[in-house]
């Protein structure tokens, strides 16, 4: 879907949110084929939370949806009470560079 709107925000590496400013915070539109890239740390996790990104979708004519998404493996997750397996990123390494994707469907 072209132009959905997709917010990202997340703790920095050592698992702390700036709550004051627009750190580890940033938005995309999608293009015509529906896609985005986000260019970002990787958050740390903090006490009770295993490492996420939170996500909001938001397009014209549809609910919003907010979400998180998780990475594959890491020991935190199974103590996470909102981890889900299928809210995992699949991760590849491409020219390098650690990369994560998810598919929404809506």
């Amino acid at each position: 879907m072209q132009n959905a709107m997709v917010e990202l925000w997340h703790a920095d590496g050592k698992g702390v949110y700036d709550n004051e400013g627009y750190r580890m915070r940033g938005h995309q539109f999608t293009d015509k084929l529906g896609r985005f890239i986000f260019q970002t740390g990787v958050p740390g996790d903090y006490p009770g939370r295993t490492r996420h990104f939170h996500v909001t979708l938001i397009a014209a004519g549809y609910r919003s949806l907010t979400t998180q998404l998780y990475f594959p493996g890491f020991h935190n997750n199974a103590r996470d009470f909102g981890y889900r397996e299928d809210l995992e990123l699949s991760i590849a390494e491409i020219d390098g560079t650690q990369t994560g994707r998810f598919d929404f469907v809506i």
